[in-house]
C-alpha cells in the first residue's frame, strides 16, 4: 500500500510540473463572436521558466499578461498589455543589467479568412492561443540593438577599456 502511495504521490508530482512546462493560455473564443457587446477580462503571468528556449533573451521575471477581448458591433477585439523583466548583456561594452519593459498591442480577432493575411489573428476552432500571441507580440516589439544606455561608448577597440567608465589614449 506504501508503494502505491508513493507512486500516485509521484504521478502527481510528474503532471503538475509537466503543466508548468506546457503552459498554455488558450482562450475559447465562441460566446463573444456570437453575442455583440459580449467581453472577457484576461490576466495571467508567464513563467519565466516557460520562455527558456527563446535564444538570446533571459526572463528575470515572469510575463505579466493583462487585458480583454471583446465584441464590439460584431469585431472582436483584443487588447493587451504584457510587462515583464529582461536580463540583458549590452552589445556595445558587454555590461550586464537588468530592463523592465511594457507594451501595449490590440489585434482584430476573426474566425477565419479567406487568403493570407497578417492583419487579423485567426481563432482556429473559435479559440486563441494567447501565449503565443503575446510572446510573438513582445519578440517583435524589442529593440534590436541592446544598450545599457542611450549615449553608451562601448569598448576601445585597441586596450578593450570600458569607455564609459575611464579614458584611454589609444586612439588619440
Amino acid at each position: 500500500f506504501s508503494l502505491t502511495i508513493d507512486i500516485l504521490c509521484q504521478l502527481v508530482y510528474n503532471i503538475i510540473c509537466g503543466a508548468l512546462k506546457d503552459f498554455n493560455m488558450k482562450i475559447n473564443l465562441k460566446q463573444i463572436f456570437n453575442i455583440t457587446g459580449e467581453s472577457k477580462d484576461i490576466e495571467y503571468s508567464i513563467p519565466a521558466e516557460e520562455l527558456s528556449d527563446i535564444h538570446g533573451y533571459s526572463f528575470a521575471s515572469t510575463v505579466d499578461v493583462k487585458g480583454r477581448v471583446y465584441n464590439r458591433a460584431d469585431v472582436v477585439y483584443l487588447d493587451y498589455s504584457v510587462s515583464f523583466t529582461l536580463d540583458l548583456t549590452c552589445d556595445r561594452c558587454l555590461k550586464e543589467f537588468e530592463n523592465t519593459y511594457h507594451f501595449d498591442f490590440s489585434h482584430i480577432v476573426v474566425p477565419s479568412v479567406s487568403c493570407d493575411n497578417d492583419e487579423y489573428i485567426v481563432a482556429e476552432g473559435e479559440s486563441i492561443e494567447l501565449n503565443d500571441i503575446a510572446v510573438t507580440d513582445l519578440l517583435l516589439r524589442l529593440p534590436t540593438k541592446i544598450l545599457c544606455k542611450e549615449d553608451c561608448r562601448g569598448l576601445c577597440m585597441v586596450c578593450g577599456c570600458d569607455l564609459n567608465e575611464s579614458e584611454c589614449n589609444c586612439l588619440k
